[in-house]
């Protein structure tokens, strides 16, 4: 198994970078401070440099362009220096927030907060221009994951936007932005974001490799980009995740993965990821851990009964029907005696009339789709009963397995599951218990042998790293929680150490 992370050496111990560790000063150099601010900021292409001359001196104006106004920035900054040339700068600018600095710390801290800097050459003093942008629209939760306690707002399709709000809640002058344009006709513009400090530098290398390797002529979404990337094009399983929610976004970024943005389209793309990563939710972590540990598990055993009870009733009723006690038996067999089909088309007639009615429920306006969903359940399902096409163990069989397909969090996760099921109950029906086993086998090797971006797919179990299970079947308390998944081989494993900081009082 050849992995990307080959040059990758253990470390006991990694000190975190933070703004403001050291003190450094503003230097008379202007180039020497344009540099220092390319390299404190990673060079991210989100930076924008203005060249500007005011009292006879070159001057830069610095900003973060998603963070900014740039209205205010034009406004405030630009107009009033084009117009008047020299003068005392504290006159000129119309600002709100204006002052003097000496601290480059001081510097990088406001420009990722989203104010400008005013830089001027022989000069050691920076001017700091209170230009941040306030939400540029209303945004709204994603209907697909929505949750009941968090943040409601989702990406959109404006990538400056997109960008806005997760610099917003990423305040670390280590967030680096990358733009690239794919698609030889439509040029489509991608941004690429990861923490410097964080992104394993090969896991960089790699991504970057393979979005300049794409050779089409039409990128329309991120989900064309993903299909060039991906290890397995050939396999059912999702090898990156989908997702419109911008704390969903930063919480991977934080784990020292690789966030992708298109413009035009509301979706985040996040690399590498495992399977597990698809079963956790925001609401796992704004609920207690007890409760979010629980409602994860169920998710979990979702998968399990989507995945194999129809395979499990069609092996029962036509190879294995002694493992039923014998009253569940003689009331499964006077419920199907009078079916004219075996159990596989029972069940494929059954599966795929819940298909259709999901493809009409989506294509649909949402008013009548919902009139859909219960003509579908309610009438077709009582009419095929009654019409002796079908068992009413069946049906329950299928309501079941269609519930348990949509507690899954994500949507290809869901839609694999879904085909998936078809060669097991084929499997089932031709050698009993022997084919869903063989056909699990099957599917586990292959999942065994997928890798997204190098990370193996069944992390943390193959291969088994205990002190990852922290966060996968359950989640243990947040400040349980201080390392971070070693799947994206993050360059820092330890976060700073959690701590709740207080001790019960035992006099009170």
């Amino acid at each position: 198994m050849r992995s990307i992370f080959r040059g990758r050496k253990k470390r006991k111990s990694e000190p975190t970078t933070k703004v403001g560790d050291t003190t450094t000063r503003v230097s008379s150099s202007l180039q020497e401070n344009i540099d220092n601010i390319n390299e404190k900021l990673c060079r991210s292409q989100d930076l924008v440099f203005r060249s500007i001359e005011f009292n006879g001196k070159k001057g830069v104006l610095v900003f973060i362009e998603p963070l900014t106004d740039q209205n205010q920035v034009l406004k405030a900054i630009i107009q009033p220096l084009l117009k008047v040339r020299e003068g005392k700068l504290e006159e000129v600018i119309i600002a709100n927030y204006l002052r003097q600095t000496e601290s480059f710390d001081e510097i990088i801290e406001h420009l990722v907060r989203g104010d400008s800097i005013l830089l001027f050459s022989r000069s050691e003093q920076a001017f700091i221009v209170g230009t941040e942008a306030t939400e540029k629209r209303n945004l709204t939760e994603p209907d697909n994951e929505a949750v009941v306690r968090g943040p409601h707002d989702g990406l959109v399709e404006n990538i400056k936007v997109n960008l806005y709000n997760i610099r917003h809640r990423i305040q670390n002058p280590n967030l680096t932005v990358k733009f690239f344009h794919v698609g030889a006709e439509t040029r489509s513009k991608l941004a690429m974001l990861y923490i410097r400090n964080l992104a394993h530098p090969d896991l960089v290398k790699e991504v970057e490799k393979r979005i300049n390797a794409i050779r089409t002529d039409t990128i329309m979404s991120p989900g064309f980009v993903t299909e060039f990337m991906e290890d397995c094009p050939a396999s059912p399983f999702p090898q990156a995740l989908y997702t419109e929610r911008p704390d969903r976004v930063v919480s991977n970024l934080m784990e020292g993965r690789i966030v992708m943005l298109g413009e035009g389209d509301p979706t985040a793309v996040v690399v590498p990821v495992t399977l597990f990563a698809f079963y956790q939710t925001p609401d796992d972590y704004h609920s207690r851990w007890m409760i979010g540990s629980f409602v994860r598990f169920v998710r979990l055993m979702s998968f399990l009964i989507a995945f194999l009870l129809p395979s499990l009733y069609i092996a029962i009723v036509e190879f294995h029907p002694e493992v039923l006690p014998i009253s569940l038996i003689y009331s499964l067999k006077s419920s199907i005696d009078t079916i004219p089909f075996p159990a596989i088309i029972e069940a494929l007639l059954m599966e795929l009339t819940i298909e259709l009615i999901r493809e009409a429920g989506i294509r649909l306006p949402s008013r009548v789709g919902q009139t859909i969903g219960i003509v579908g359940g309610l009438v077709i399902g009582d009419a095929v009963v009654r019409a002796g096409l079908v068992s009413n163990t069946m049906l329950i069989v299928v309501a079941i397995t269609a519930i348990s397909s949509f507690v899954v969090p994500s949507h290809e996760l869901s839609t694999a599951i879904r085909v998936m099921r078809f060669p097991l109950m084929v499997a089932a029906f031709s050698f009993g218990f022997f084919g869903i086993v063989v056909g699990l086998i099957i599917i586990f090797m292959h999942l065994v042998k997928l890798e997204s971006f190098g990370t193996p797919y069944l992390a943390p179990f193959a291969p088994l790293r205990v002190k990852d299970l922290k966060d996968t079947f359950i989640r243990l308390p947040i400040w349980k929680l201080n390392q971070r998944p070693h799947d994206p081989h993050p360059q820092r494993m330890k976060q700073e150490e959690p701590s709740r900081g207080w001790k019960k009082d035992e006099d009170s």
